[in-house]
């Protein structure tokens, strides 16, 4: 009974979230709570929300003991990007690329 949480269109990189979300995948859950709680990036803060979602979908839906959950799934994609401009030197702009994330955590029983 694999259950699933996605949080979308957060402003942060992929890139950057790719980082935390390999630290967890594979863990149990409350081993992979724990370490996004000591890990010091924003991007962990966020993971941690979602795969507290993910955890709290299974156990209002699929009536499932929580100790035996662990992450199956944890990716993150690429959302649109923000484009803004950054006045430079004689007359010139820069682009600037706000980018954004879609953090998909699934968590299923052993």
């Amino acid at each position: 009974m694999e259950v699933r949480a996605r949080t979308r269109y957060i402003r942060i990189a992929p890139r950057k979230a790719r980082l935390v979300v390999d630290l967890i995948r594979g863990r149990k859950v409350g081993e992979a709570l724990s370490v996004l709680d000591f890990t010091p990036k924003k991007a962990a803060r966020l993971i941690a929300k979602t795969l507290r979602s993910a955890v709290a979908n299974a156990e209002n839906t699929q009536n499932v003991d929580v100790d035996q959950l662990y992450v199956k799934k944890a990716y993150v994609d690429e959302g649109p990007t923000q484009k803004r401009t950054l006045p430079r030197a004689q007359g010139r702009a820069t682009r600037i690329l706000k980018r954004t994330s879609h953090v998909t955590v699934v968590v299923d029983e052993r």
